[in-house]
C-alpha cells in the first residue's frame, strides 16, 4: 500500500497516512469524472427559458372576421402561432435539468478524481486545521507555506469543522471550503491544489471503500500478492 506524508500548516512533516490500493491503485476512468462533471452542471442549470405560446400572449380570443364571404384567408384568433406577435409553438419552458446518477458511480469518479490529484501531485494532506485566531492572514501564509497554487480546495470533516477554520478561510480568494461528506469530482478537478485534513481522507477513504467493485477488490489483491 502506498503512503502519503502528513504535514503541518507550516509544511513540515509529522507523519505518513496510508492509501488503500483498492480505492486508489486502480485505473483513472477519465469517461465516469466526465459524466460525473456534466452531472454536477446541469444540476445547476436554473432552466428559467420560457416563451410565450398563444395562450400567454396579448390579445383577445376573439374571430377577427367571418369564417367566409370576405375573400381573405380565414384565421380564428389573433394569436395565432401564424401572425407576428403571435404565440411561439414547441419554444422552451421552465424545467428542471436534473436527473438521477448512480451513487456508485459517483464514488468511483470520486476516487479517480483523488486519484488523479495525488499522481499530479497537486493534493495534500495536513494533520490539522487549527490556528490560534479566525484571521484570513494566518490561512493565506499556511497556503503559501504549502505551496497550494492559486486556487485551493480545502476538506474538512463534519465532526473537526472549526469556526476558526470558516471565518479564517472564507474570504480568501481562490480558495473553497467543503466538508469530506459533500466533497464532489466536480470540486477536485475545479480546483489547482487539494488539500485535506487527516480526519477528513480518513473518512473519505473509509466511504470509498464501501463502493469498490469486487473486481477491483480481486485485482488489488493480486498485486499485493
Amino acid at each position: 500500500m502506498a503512503n502519503i506524508n502528513v504535514v503541518n500548516l507550516g509544511g513540515t512533516k509529522v507523519g505518513e497516512f496510508e492509501l488503500v490500493d483498492e480505492v486508489f491503485a486502480g485505473e483513472i476512468n477519465d469517461a465516469l469524472l466526465w459524466e460525473s462533471v456534466k452531472h454536477y452542471r446541469a444540476a445547476l442549470r436554473q432552466g428559467t427559458a420560457a416563451t410565450k405560446n398563444r395562450k400567454l400572449v396579448s390579445g383577445a380570443g376573439k374571430k377577427l372576421w367571418k369564417q367566409k364571404g370576405t375573400g381573405r384567408a380565414r384565421v380564428g384568433s389573433i394569436r395565432t402561432p401564424l401572425w407576428r406577435g403571435g404565440g411561439t409553438v414547441h419554444g422552451p419552458q421552465p424545467r428542471s435539468y436534473e436527473y438521477a446518477f448512480p451513487q456508485k458511480k459517483l464514488m468511483g469518479a470520486l476516487r479517480s478524481a483523488i486519484a488523479a490529484k495525488i499522481a499530479d501531485g497537486k493534493f495534500t494532506v495536513v494533520d490539522s486545521f487549527e490556528v490560534p485566531e479566525a484571521k484570513t492572514k494566518l490561512f493565506r501564509t499556511a497556503l503559501n507555506k504549502l505551496e497550494a497554487g492559486k486556487t485551493t480546495l480545502l476538506v474538512e470533516s463534519s465532526r473537526k469543522l472549526d469556526e476558526k477554520l470558516y471565518l479564517g478561510s472564507r474570504n480568501l480568494e481562490g480558495v473553497e471550503l467543503v466538508l469530506s461528506s459533500e466533497v464532489h469530482p466536480y470540486d477536485l478537478l475545479r480546483y489547482e491544489h487539494a488539500v485535506f485534513s487527516k480526519d477528513a481522507i480518513e473518512a473519505l477513504q473509509e466511504t470509498l471503500k464501501k463502493f469498490v467493485s469486487k473486481r477491483s477488490k480481486a485485482a488489488a489483491q493480486k498485486e499485493v500478492a
